[in-house]
């Protein structure tokens, strides 16, 4: 079941969303998910009053050290290798990482 979310975590993720729209960053869904995603791979989404990014590893490990962060689990039990949950607490930085996934997710 997914996490719920607040209207101030929405408008963040719409901020985010935003200004990657010019990169060719579109909306899209990822296992029930929001996401933003560039051709049909996913650069982040949105999992209750949080963001999760796909990073590598220098960016993963700065994320990670941010307060409440942690490697996202989907609710399998196990971690998604290169993704990491940033709280809305820490959604200052939400743009900052969303532009490290799309660099990285580009290749």
């Amino acid at each position: 079941m997914m996490p719920k979310v607040s209207e101030q975590a929405v408008a963040e993720y719409d901020a985010v969303a935003a200004g990657l729209e010019s990169a060719g960053v579109v909306r899209g869904s990822m296992f029930g998910m929001p996401c933003l995603k560039i051709g049909r791979k996913v650069v982040a989404g949105m999992y209750g009053d949080a963001m999760t990014f796909k990073l590598p590893p220098t960016p993963r490990a700065k994320a990670l050290s941010l307060p409440g962060a942690e490697p996202f689990d989907p609710g399998m039990g196990r971690p998604m290798k290169e993704w990491v949950l940033i709280p809305l607490s820490q959604a200052a930085v939400w743009p900052e990482f969303a532009a490290e996934a799309l660099e990285y997710v580009r290749g």
